[in-house]
């Protein structure tokens, strides 16, 4: 990299690497504490305003729809995969996140789920993938820490696969009708829809409203109901943290001891900047963590900082989805609450992973949106069948009523030939290199998803539904996880077990990329846990 660095840097006791959730959770714990914290975010801040009107005015409504990339921190998009990624296949990789204050919070759906016991032990188990250091009774009060922090709501009366010591804190979002009738239907084949966990104020909590069903959960809550890392990035700054957008890290320093110096940053103006600390905290998600570390290659580590076990960027996951939608002989009244408040959690579970991957079904309250038929888009079909009119009012309603949308998000195993890499000849505007992606979706998942497609059906034809409709092809989870591993043995792990490099003592790396393995639970709760259970430990070795 070329450019002059400024000559005065600025120092910290721990400087953090990314705003998300993982980030803004561990600068808040540790400026709480009095601990000098620096957080440097590659993009800007949001304005929930601004991000809100310009969602209302697009004609397109994609994820990205309230956050226009910036050409100093771009970040990848649903509609374009290979505009920032470069993708070298033999799969596109389809999993999307965000490069600014707040991170990918700003558009998850809020789904707080933990992971199952087995999903840490699934080598022991059933004899595939690898098995976690640490196990489900380890996180668990962990795991309960990170639902009191962001506030997750659910039904502590239901048994969905993951034991708990302590209630939800707060009571479980209502199901809809929708759900209901499910429900109804799918207790003819011996299953059971439960409540989904999610990180939504079902009551005013920390400060923030409770959710009014404005159904805009992906890509924006409007009232921060759902919770978003903004929350702690405000709690972190009112501790004491200086957080810092718009500056890119390209560079981890490593001294001749193995000890990390600092990060050095550019501004959008290419100028350069460096922050000492004394403990570097790298939490910027699966895909942007492992290409810095790459990126910062010097001759004493040719394969780049934290990598001696050749393991960084590799062993990249996602859950690839089966999409399926179909009409209801009866009305079922989608487009009503958050996008998702039910699933059918049983499956994530068996003897069948020895062969296929798991999976949960999420139940979708927002219709054909997904597949792209919501209402708006359903009317120039209509039209073109000459219904005008009150004619064509009244077809819409009745088949917006009637949609049916289910996701089933299926279990991946780590594989190393997936992976990401700095694309050093494909650099940015300002000169940093995009992500070089190498996947593929092997047998395990695609058998899963296979069983995700016969279940569907099978609950369609419980409801009562024609027209169903089943996605040929996978769609992205926005799980990005893998790429950094956690484990035991320095040799084929990144980090130790409590998130710490293994080949430097003072660097953390959080996020879902510490995952070994990730089960088919959405994984923000467990990034959480883990960030937390991090600060923790960042706090005992600073008092060191």
């Amino acid at each position: 990299m070329t450019g002059s660095t400024a000559a005065e840097p600025l120092t910290a006791d721990v400087v953090i690497v990314g705003a998300g959730v993982a980030g803004a959770l561990v600068a808040w714990k540790l400026a709480a504490a009095g601990v000098k914290v620096i957080v440097l975010e590659s993009g800007p801040e949001v304005s929930r305003q601004d991000a809100v009107a310009a969602y209302q005015q697009s004609a397109v409504k994609l994820p990205e729809t309230p956050y226009p990339s910036v050409p100093y921190a771009p970040r990848p998009s649903v509609a374009n995969l290979q505009e920032y990624y470069v993708q070298e296949g033999p799969d596109l990789f389809s999993s999307t996140y965000e490069r600014r204050v707040g991170g990918t919070t700003w558009h998850w759906l809020g789904t707080a789920l933990r992971l199952v016991p087995n999903d840490f032990r699934l080598r022991t188990t059933y004899g595939v993938g690898v098995d976690w250091p640490v196990g489900y009774s380890e996180l668990e009060p962990w795991y309960f820490q990170a639902e009191q922090a962001l506030g997750v709501a659910g039904d502590s009366s239901q048994d969905i696969g993951a034991p708990r010591r302590n209630p939800f804190p707060l009571p479980a979002i209502p199901q809809t009708y929708l759900d209901r009738q499910v429900s109804i239907a799918v207790a003819k084949l011996g299953l059971t829809v439960a409540a989904t966990p999610q990180a939504r104020n079902s009551v005013n909590y920390d400060g923030r409203p409770s959710c009014c069903g404005n159904a805009s959960c992906i890509p924006i809550c409007p009232i921060h109901a759902k919770y978003d890392a903004t929350a702690h990035t405000a709690k972190a700054v009112a501790a004491g943290a200086q957080i810092i957008p718009d500056a890119v890290v390209f560079q981890v320093e490593v001294a001749a001891d193995g000890l990390v110096t600092g990060v050095v940053y550019k501004s959008p103006d290419k100028s350069q900047h460096r922050v000492i600390g004394r403990i570097v905290v790298v939490a910027a998600h699966a895909i942007e963590t492992p290409k810095l570390l790459l990126m910062s290659r010097t001759d004493r580590l040719p394969n780049g900082v934290a990598n001696s076990s050749g393991q960084v960027g590799r062993n990249l996951m996602d859950h690839p989805t089966q999409l399926s939608y179909a009409l209801a002989t009866q009305p079922v009244y989608p487009y009503r609450g958050p996008l998702a408040t039910s699933g059918i959690e049983s499956l994530r579970d068996g003897p069948f992973r020895r062969t296929r991957g798991a999976f949960r079904v999420e139940i979708g309250n927002d219709g054909w949106s997904w597949p792209g038929f919501d209402p708006v888009n359903l009317a120039p079909g209509l039209i073109a069948k000459d219904l005008r009119g009150a004619a064509l009012i009244q077809e819409l309603q009745t088949q917006a009523a009637r949609q049916i949308r289910l996701a089933s998000l299926v279990e991946q195993l780590p594989d190393p030939a997936n992976r990401i890499v700095p694309a050093f000849d494909r650099p940015d505007a300002i000169g940093i290199p995009r992500p070089k992606i190498t996947y593929r979706v092997d047998g395990y998942t695609t058998a899963g998803m296979a069983a995700a497609k016969a279940l569907h059906q099978r609950i369609f034809d419980a409801v009562g539904t024609i027209e169903a409709h089943h996605g040929s092809q996978f769609f992205g989870a926005g799980h990005v996880m893998g790429t950094y591993r956690m484990g035991t043995n320095p040799k084929t792990a990144v980090v130790d077990p409590g998130s710490r490099a293994h080949d430097h003592r003072n660097l953390f790396l959080l996020g879902s990329g510490t995952f070994p393995t990730v089960g088919c639970s959405n994984p923000t709760l467990t990034i959480a846990a883990l960030a937390l259970r991090a600060a923790h430990a960042i706090q005992a070795e600073l008092r060191r």
